[in-house]
């Protein structure tokens, strides 16, 4: 287990990993017009690829999986995860239609579930609390940069190797990543430095009663949520640029994917980092950082949904809406981590998971894209805006609930090296 003395290596290979599976999750919307018309898949059945089947998939696999990683090792959960998404996104090159590519993508999601709750619980002990959000900014910058990648890779290796072959080459680089990671230890229980995590069903109720009993998880949990309807923003910001302010649908969608990918990576990067360094100072910690966070981006994401195009708050109010999501994901992480037994961290992570994807990506946007269809329907003009500015409104009240998390009491986490009873 001598890879433990090595804190920031293994940050590093983690980001890689966490990398890897976004470049391989997004791939389908880099090669989406070659995919669509080689599938001769309709719009509905792209946005049920895209959509339902990584949510259900995704997001309970994150729970069931992140239980079994708090019971046994977590390095062979996540090199497990690695060799099955990327088998499947192997998998993905040889579909010849909608059935096929979407069981693919539906074990792609799966084996991706393995991955972030085994490898918070992981930085959780490798990192000190005063270097834990930090570490935790990094390792989720994973998200923009591979998302930027996939599109990027798509562009380049089309003409090369078509979208099957590009799925295939990233599904052999996948199986060698894993392979090497079934190398590493991670013992627990009595041999090991970490607390074996309760069979699911009691491990289930074990995370319940915490979520009952700290208000400090709960809240932060309910807070993370709300402020992932940022997403929902985003997801519809082309659409509401267009539609609603006029602007050109290529130069519009250049400006959004590079805005998201600038400040997507800062808000990690900078969100990370910076909560380590204020939390000492602040109110609250972590979740104090959080609410001066969404006190000062939420305002300008509220303002640019009133401004003209040629306006500058317009932008800014896009840079804040990438900004904002992404840059609480250190601190609130850090801040459930640390206030979680370590036999819960990999299921409480799960847990989160599943509420995010389903409360906020998968039911927030088919809200959104319902009730702006309505009021389209109903004659009105700027459908979009007033959806867009609903959503704003309760991410700036996720603010209420990290300050209830500010107040709320710490379950200190066992000291490293010892086991907790």
């Amino acid at each position: 287990m001598g890879w433990k003395n090595h804190p920031r290596t293994v940050l590093l290979a983690l980001l890689a990993a966490h990398t890897l599976a976004h470049i391989d999750r997004n791939m389908l919307l880099g090669f989406a017009p070659q995919i669509t018309r080689d599938l001769a898949l309709s719009n509905a059945q792209y946005g049920f690829l895209t959509g339902a089947v990584w949510v259900l998939s995704f997001g309970v696999m994150a729970v069931l999986l992140g239980s079994i990683a708090d019971r046994f090792s977590r390095t062979r959960v996540m090199a497990a995860g690695i060799l099955i998404w990327s088998a499947c996104t192997a998998a993905s090159g040889w579909a010849h239609d909608f059935e096929q590519m979407a069981a693919a993508r539906f074990f792609v999601a799966s084996g991706e579930a393995a991955l972030v709750p085994a490898a918070v619980s992981l930085l959780t002990d490798l990192f000190s609390e005063r270097r834990r959000g930090g570490a935790m900014g990094i390792f989720f910058m994973g998200i923009p940069l591979g998302l930027g990648l996939a599109f990027a890779l798509a562009g380049m290796l089309n003409s090369a190797f078509g979208w099957r072959g590009s799925f295939h080459a990233l599904g052999v680089i996948g199986v060698v990543v894993g392979l090497a990671a079934l190398l590493l230890k991670d013992r627990r229980g009595g041999t090991g430095s970490t607390e074996r995590g309760a069979p699911f069903p009691q491990q289930l109720r074990n995370v319940m009663r915490l979520l009952r009993g700290n208000r400090a998880v709960a809240s932060t949990v309910i807070g993370f949520v709300f402020l992932h309807l940022a997403f929902v923003g985003i997801t519809f910001a082309q659409l509401w640029l267009v539609r609603e302010r006029g602007m050109d649908a290529a130069t519009t969608a250049r400006t959004v994917g590079l805005l998201g990918i600038v400040f997507g990576v800062l808000g990690t990067l900078i969100g990370g980092v910076l909560s380590d360094r204020l939390a000492r100072r602040l109110p609250g910690g972590h979740a104090g950082f959080v609410v001066l966070l969404i006190g000062v981006c939420g305002p300008l994401m509220l303002a640019s949904r009133f401004a003209g195009t040629g306006s500058a708050l317009l932008y800014v109010g896009l840079c804040a809406s990438f900004f904002l999501p992404l840059a609480a994901y250190g601190p609130s992480i850090a801040l459930i981590q640390g206030s979680t037994p370590d036999a819960m961290r990999s299921t409480i992570t799960g847990i989160t998971m599943l509420l995010i994807n389903v409360f906020a990506i998968a039911i927030g946007n088919l809200v959104a894209g319902v009730v702006s269809d309505h009021l389209a329907a109903g004659g009105t003009r700027h459908a979009l805006t007033g959806v867009l500015i609903a959503t704003d409104v309760l991410v700036i009240i996720g603010a209420l609930f990290y300050a209830m998390a500010a107040r709320g009491p710490r379950i200190a986490a066992a000291p490293k090296g010892v086991v907790a009873r």
